[in-house]
């Protein structure tokens, strides 16, 4: 079966968002507040889209997986309680990444995060940050599986009542 990564297409939208909606119910079930709101809307995916940054992973025939990938200065990156260890280069930020629950397990979230690395890279970008919630244990596991190192705590405005977000960061240089 081929898995692949390409970019994501307005016509994606229904499909990322029905892995947004179940990704939500994972994170719920799990306790987490991550999510819970309206966070990310339909308007926050195709934005994404729409300036280039949507990544849809590709599993067989079917659409099951979805990341945004941007490049440039995070504006909630700016202020850490830690400290990152390459402040200086430009870098890329992995956002809304989730998975269907229907390929749990399978380990195409490791296979989805090299994807989106690689084709970083092959622009240029060599360093990479990410942030989850602290009850985001699968989120955390696969950013230390892709070699991203806990770097401190950043705040987020999306989420009012659990703002705290743990930050990683994984430089290629």
């Amino acid at each position: 079966m081929q898995k692949y990564t390409r970019q994501a297409k307005l016509a994606d939208l229904s499909r990322i968002m029905s892995i947004v909606q179940d990704a939500k119910a994972q994170l719920k079930a799990a306790g987490s507040s991550q999510w819970q709101g309206a966070y990310p809307a339909g308007d926050d995916i195709a934005a994404d889209i729409k300036e280039g940054h949507g990544f849809v992973f590709i599993n067989g025939q079917e659409i099951s997986g979805y990341a945004a990938v941007i490049v440039g200065a995070e504006p909630t990156y700016q202020k850490i309680a830690g400290a990152w260890q390459n402040d200086q280069d430009p870098y890329a930020t992995i956002h809304r990444i989730c998975f269907s629950s229907a390929y749990q397990g399978e380990g195409l979230a490791k296979i989805f995060m090299a994807d989106l690395l690689s084709l970083q890279v092959a622009q240029g970008v060599i360093n990479f940050r990410i942030d989850t919630s602290k009850d985001n244990q699968p989120m955390q596991a696969v950013a230390k599986r892709s070699g991203f190192v806990y770097r401190g705590i950043i705040q987020v405005t999306e989420d009012k009542e659990n703002p705290d977000r743990l930050a990683y960061e994984l430089n290629l240089n």
